[in-house]
């Protein structure tokens, strides 16, 4: 029998993508609510104790109604909101996060899909702790770069209809530096001081590049750019969305790589004394649709990347 799928809040813009990739498959059974019935809590109830898995493309607190709707202890959830991602209980949904990530994946009744900026820090902090090179304590600083469809339908008008010349140049935000992605950052990683970080939204539509800076003489014993790059490499050895560029970066990275896929490239450049990193994907891919999809397929046993390029 085939698994029942259903995605609530397909109507944004992670939700369309999700649909946009599940309807073509032909080995699950998509629930698909009626458009006039999309606020209706009966049926939404209904679908959600319906399905095998949900797939909650909601703001916070509707994700968190969400999951209060289930009334069996079959119905699985990947959700895509910042609801659940420091909660206990919920397993993080970057498979490529350690090495018992995929299995935590596969058995987990609740997923939470990683942010967008959070999987481009995640990818670089957490195994350079995980291998002993940077310390917990180390005083980071991270920028973010991201198309504008990270934003959502109001920021897409903006850019697309509405546009003010501020709109024509990249504009930082988060200027609180608590952005909305940052509690998931600092927990994941373990972090035990708070990183800088700066997110920049700019005149393109889909993308992000996402880079940490480094002093080398604060980092584990005689760390350089190229040995940062090799030990980076090794740790993600094998891993089919996930890995790191050969050379070490020169010239221009662009912050719009890898579209329509899932991959995560990750580029390190530098010297003997600094050193940058930076996590190159798709904000609409490995940053929100893609990943949600990746989990799904492996929590149903289906190969990861199935229908995902």
């Amino acid at each position: 029998m085939k698994p029942k799928i259903y995605i609530d809040g397909q109507e944004g813009t992670t939700g369309l993508q999700i649909y946009d990739r599940l309807g073509k498959r032909d080995d699950i059974d998509l629930l698909v609510i009626d458009t006039d019935k999309r606020k209706d809590v009966t049926e939404r109830k209904k679908l959600i104790n319906s399905a095998d898995l949900v797939i909650l493309c909601l703001p916070d607190d509707a994700a968190r109604e969400a999951v209060s709707f289930i009334e069996n202890d079959r119905t699985r959830v990947i959700d895509a909101s910042t609801a659940y991602r420091t909660v206990d209980g919920w397993v993080y949904g970057f498979p490529e996060l350690m090495q018992a990530q995929r299995e935590k994946i596969r058995t987990a009744k609740r997923v939470a899909n990683p942010g967008c900026h959070a999987i481009g820090f995640v990818s670089l902090v957490y195994p350079l702790i995980a291998l002993e090179i940077l310390p917990k304590s180390y005083p980071l600083t991270c920028f973010s770069l991201t198309g504008y469809s990270g934003g959502g339908k109001k920021m897409i008008n903006q850019y697309e209809h509405e546009k003010t010349p501020d709109l024509y140049a990249p504009r930082l935000y988060g200027l609180n530096l608590r952005h909305k992605h940052f509690p998931e950052m600092v927990h994941i990683t373990g972090l035990k001081r708070a990183p800088v970080f700066v997110p920049v939204v700019d005149d393109y539509y889909e993308g992000m590049a996402t880079t940490i800076m480094l002093h080398n003489d604060y980092l584990g014993d005689r760390q350089s750019a190229h040995t940062i790059r090799d030990e980076l490499a090794e740790y993600y050895r094998g891993q089919r969305f996930v890995y790191v560029a050969e050379e070490l970066g020169s010239g221009y990275l662009n912050s719009n790589w890898g579209i329509g896929t899932n991959n995560l490239q990750i580029t390190v450049s530098g010297t003997d004394g600094e050193t940058i990193v930076t996590a190159r994907f798709d904000n609409l891919g490995k940053g929100a649709s893609g990943s949600a999809v990746q989990n799904m397929n492996i929590m149903l046993g289906f190969d990861e990347g199935k229908f995902l390029d």
